[in-house]
């Protein structure tokens, strides 16, 4: 399976607690400083990269980004809406008009650059949402929301790639709309009756864990639908989106969600496991180095796992016997 990073863990680490971060000696960067980081600390651990347009990619630096990439690919580009103040109130939801056409013309701007160069794009909608009761009209603010994806979903479609969907509960505005996989669903559904298919989930793990959502059973429900389209690899205590490196918490539910990709054949078709990570406190190249290889190391685990007998136990809903299959992957009796 192929790897990508979001450059953005090579950042100064900024909190609302420490504006100029755990790591100020990064603040003022350029991306292509950031890039040649990457690429000289991690080598042939990532294969692809990640960024945000047009605040760490846009057309004014590809040149020279993709020189400093040193070969390794573009495989994603996100939208930046949450990192513009002009769309504090929401962008692709916003009741202002004007708002509204900014938003949705920074997004479409967004998704012609990753198809031009042959990107998927990730809609990541933390700005749209709301932080009080009483604030927003909620169904105009849902529809404005859906069109502007489908939109943006049209201009992929154009180019052959595809949108991903990542949902999140909170933050930046404190409820966000698409906050759960079933409102996810919800929009990639809505979307399909009007005949746009090219749309896929985004799992970024810390985001699941948020919600109580199980990483493996949503990976299995959306392969089974043909969603599963990316996955963003971290872990975390589940309260906050810690992006802590991937296997620190959550370790068997890693192990089983290993299994459920490798059931469905994620990779096979280029698909990519994206580390999204945000090293506080760590070295970035040491943070993502440890995730790398403890990902390849409970893949192995993965591996071990006697698939049929384990099948054999869940037709029975025996836990007793699935785990003395998992534990038995392990190294223990």
């Amino acid at each position: 399976m192929k790897t990508s990073l979001g450059i953005w863990a090579f950042g100064s680490m900024v909190t609302r607690f420490v504006p100029i971060g755990y790591q100020p000696q990064h603040t003022g960067e350029t991306t292509v400083t950031r890039v040649r980081r990457a690429v000289d600390g991690l080598g042939d651990l990532i294969d692809d990269y990640e960024f945000h347009y047009p605040q760490e990619l846009s057309e004014e630096n590809l040149d020279e980004v993709r020189s400093a990439l040193d070969g390794h690919g573009i495989y994603c580009v996100c939208m930046g809406l949450h990192l513009d103040p002009v769309f504090g109130r929401g962008g692709l939801s916003s009741p202002d008009d004007e708002v509204r056409k900014l938003a949705l013309e920074q997004t479409l701007a967004g998704a012609e650059f990753a198809g031009s160069l042959g990107a998927n794009y990730i809609a990541w909608p933390g700005i749209e949402g709301y932080n009080y009761p009483f604030q927003t009209p909620y169904a105009d603010s849902w529809k404005r929301f859906i069109d502007g994806i489908g939109q943006a979903a049209e201009v992929c479609k154009k180019h052959g790639v595809h949108l991903f969907l990542e949902h999140k509960n909170s933050e930046p505005a404190m409820k966000i709309f698409m906050r759960n996989m079933g409102m996810t669903l919800h929009v990639i559904h809505t979307l399909r009756a009007q005949g746009i298919t090219n749309i896929k989930v985004n799992m970024d793990w810390q985001h699941l864990i948020m919600n109580r959502e199980h990483l493996p059973e949503y990976a299995a429900l959306l392969a089974s639908e043909g969603l599963l389209g990316h996955q963003h690899a971290n872990s975390g205590w589940g309260d906050f989106d810690d992006d802590n490196m991937v296997g620190a918490t959550y370790f068997l539910e890693t192990i089983e969600l290993a299994l459920e990709l490798h059931r469905a054949g994620y990779g096979e078709n280029n698909e990519h496991l994206g580390f999204d990570l945000y090293p506080y406190t760590e070295d970035a190249v040491a943070a993502i180095k440890r995730s790398v290889l403890q990902w390849r190391f409970i893949e192995s685990i993965a591996d071990r796992i006697d698939g049929p007998a384990l099948r054999e136990a869940q037709q029975h809903k025996d836990a007793v016997a699935a785990y003395e299959i998992v534990y038995a992957a392990l190294g223990g009796e």
